[in-house]
C-alpha cells in the first residue's frame, strides 16, 4: 500500500471515529450534568447533600476500578464484543437511574453505570488506535478527543436547564438516545476482532485484586481530601492503602510467570513513561480548570451558575480548535515539539488569570481561556498518539488501561488540590481574589512540569514503510510502529 493511501482517513475509519465519538461524549456530559443536579436529587430523595454526592463518587470509583480490567477483557473476549456489552450496560443503567425509587437504588445504578463507563473509554481508544495505524494516529486521536472537550462546556448548561425546568430523571435519560444510536451503528461499523490466544487471555486474579481496588481507593482518598483536607485520617489511610495496593501489584507484575493485568515493563520505555506522566498531569490540569474557571467567575466576578458555564465556552472552543490541528501536526513533526509548545500556551493562559482581578474585562478573560484551551488541545492528541507509537500492537489494550487509570488519578488530584487551596486560602484570611490567584499559580506550576516532560516524548514518527512485512519477530516486538 502506498504512503499516501496509508495516510488517508478512509471511509471505514471515519465512520468508526464518529461512532466512538458519539459514545465518548455521553461520559463527559454525564459527569457534568449530574454534578449540577445534585441539589435537586438530594431534595427529591429527602437526603443530605453528602449522601447525594455518592451518586458521583460511586460512579467515579467504579470507573477507576474497572479500567485496569478492561484491557484483559478486550484480549480475552475481543474488543467489539466488550464494546457492545459496555454500551448495553450503560444504556440499561441510565434508564435504571431514571427509575430509581430511593437514593440507595440510584447510587447502585450509578455504580453499575461507572462500570460501563470504565469499559467504554479504554475500549474506544484501543480499537481506534489499532484501526488508525501509525501514520494516522495523531489526526485520529485529535478527532476522537473533540467530543470530550464539548461535554464539560455543554454539560453544566444542559444540567442547569434540566434541573430548573424538567423532572430530575432527565439528568440520566438525556444521554440514552445518543448511546442507543452509537450501539445500533456499532454493530455494523466496529470491526470484528478475534480474542487473544494463549497466555494473554488468562485472567490475572491476584493482580486484579490488588490494582482495581488500589486505584479506586486512591481516587476515593483524593475525592475526600477536597472536603476534609490531606491531613484527615480518612484521606491518609485511603491514600496509603491505595498506594500499598498499587505497589503490591507492581511487585506481583514483575515476579509473576503469567501475563500480568498490566505490563509494568512498558515503563522501561522512556517515551511510554513520558507519555503516561504527561497524560496524568494533563488530567490534573484539565479536570481542575473545568472546576476552577467557573468558580472563579462565580466568586470573584459575581457571575451566575448559568453565566459561568457559558463563560467557560472559550476554553472549550480553544481545545476544540487545538485538538485536530495538533493531531495532524504530530503525524509530521512529533510530540516532543508540540507538547512543550502547547503546555507553554496553557501556562500563558493561566498566568493571565493569576494576574487578573474582579475588574478584569471578560473579553480578556475569554482570550486567556482560548489560549489555555488551545494549548491543552496541542498537548492531548500528540501525547496520546506518541503513547501508542511506543508500544507494539498486542500491548495497546494494556497501555490504554495504564494511561487512563493514571489520568483518572491525576484528575482527582487536580480537583482536590483546587478545592483545598481555595478553602484553605479563604480560611487563613486571604481575600477571595487572592485565594484564587494562589490556586492559579499552583495550576501554572503543574502545567510547567508538562513542558519539561513533553521534551522526553518521541520525536517525528518513522515512515510507515519502516514496518515492512519482512521484519523479523525480534524487531517487531520492539518497533514503535503500529500496524
Amino acid at each position: 500500500m502506498s504512503q499516501s493511501a496509508e495516510d488517508r482517513l478512509d471511509g471505514p475509519l471515519v465512520k468508526l471515529i464518529i461512532v466512538m465519538a458519539l459514545a465518548s461524549v455521553t461520559a463527559t456530559l454525564n459527569a457534568t450534568i449530574v454534578g449540577v443536579g445534585l441539589s435537586p436529587l438530594a431534595q427529591n430523595f429527602d437526603t443530605t447533600l453528602t449522601t447525594a454526592e455518592w451518586v458521583i463518587t460511586g460512579y467515579l470509583l467504579a470507573v477507576a476500578a474497572t479500567i485496569p480490567v478492561t484491557g484483559w477483557a478486550v484480549d480475552h473476549f475481543g474488543g467489539k464484543r466488550v464494546w457492545l456489552i459496555g454500551l448495553v450496560i450503560y444504556t440499561l443503567t441510565a434508564i435504571g437511574s431514571a427509575l430509581s425509587w430511593n437514593i440507595g437504588s440510584l447510587i447502585v445504578f450509578r455504580i453499575l453505570q461507572g462500570v460501563a463507563a470504565g469499559i467504554i473509554e479504554p475500549v474506544m481508544m484501543t480499537l481506534t488506535a489499532r484501526a488508525a495505524g501509525p501514520a494516522r494516529l495523531g489526526r485520529v486521536m485529535g478527532l476522537l478527543a473533540l467530543p470530550m472537550t464539548l461535554g464539560p462546556v455543554i454539560g453544566p448548561i444542559l444540567g442547569g436547564v434540566i434541573a430548573d425546568n424538567l423532572h430530575w430523571s432527565w439528568l440520566f435519560l438525556v444521554n440514552v438516545p445518543i448511546v442507543v444510536t452509537a450501539l445500533v451503528f456499532s454493530v455494523k461499523v466496529v470491526p470484528a476482532d478475534a480474542p487473544a490466544a494463549g497466555d494473554r487471555a488468562t485472567f490475572d486474579v491476584l493482580g486484579t485484586l490488588l490494582l482495581s481496588p488500589g486505584f479506586a481507593v486512591l481516587v476515593y482518598g483524593l475525592s475526600q481530601s477536597a472536603h476534609q483536607g490531606f491531613g484527615s485520617t480518612t484521606v491518609i489511610v485511603s491514600l496509603l492503602l491505595g498506594a500499598a495496593l498499587v505497589a503490591g501489584f507492581v511487585v506481583h507484575a514483575l515476579t509473576t510467570r503469567r501475563q500480568p493485568l498490566i505490563d509494568v515493563r512498558l515503563f522501561a520505555s522512556r517515551g511510554f513513561t513520558a507519555a503516561v506522566i504527561a497524560m496524568a498531569l494533563t488530567g490534573a490540569a484539565v479536570f481542575s480548570l473545568y472546576v476552577l474557571l467557573p468558580l472563579y467567575q462565580q466568586q470573584v466576578h459575581g457571575q451566575s451558575l448559568m453565566a459561568s458555564g457559558l463563560l467557560l465556552a472559550p476554553f472549550g472552543v480553544g481545545t476544540f480548535l487545538g485538538m485536530p490541528l495538533a493531531g495532524r501536526l504530530s503525524d509530521r513533526i512529533g510530540a516532543n515539539l508540540l507538547v512543550p509548545l502547547g503546555a507553554t500556551l496553557v501556562v500563558l493562559g493561566i498566568l493571565g488569570n493569576a494576574l487578573s482581578d474582579a475588574s478584569t474585562n471578560q473579553v480578556l478573560l475569554g482570550l486567556y481561556a482560548v489560549v489555555a484551551g488551545l494549548g491543552l488541545g496541542c498537548v492531548g492528541a500528540p501525547t496520546l498518539a506518541s503513547l501508542y507509537r511506543t508500544v507494539p500492537l498486542e500491548k495497546t489494550s494494556g497501555a490504554t488501561s495504564t494511561m487512563l487509570s493514571l489520568n483518572q488519578v491525576g484528575g482527582s488530584f487536580g480537583v482536590a488540590l483546587v478545592a483545598l487551596l481555595i478553602q484553605r486560602g479563604i480560611a487563613n484570611g486571604q481575600s477571595v481574589r487572592n485565594a484564587y490567584s494562589t490556586t492559579f499559580w499552583w495550576e501554572l506550576a503543574i502545567t510547567a512540569v508538562i513542558v519539561a516532560v513533553g521534551l522526553a516524548l518521541p520525536g517525528r514518527p518513522k515512515p510507515v514503510a519502516a514496518a515492512a512485512p519482512t521484519e523479523s519477530p525480534a524487531q517487531e516486538s520492539t518497533t514503535t510502529v503500529l500496524s
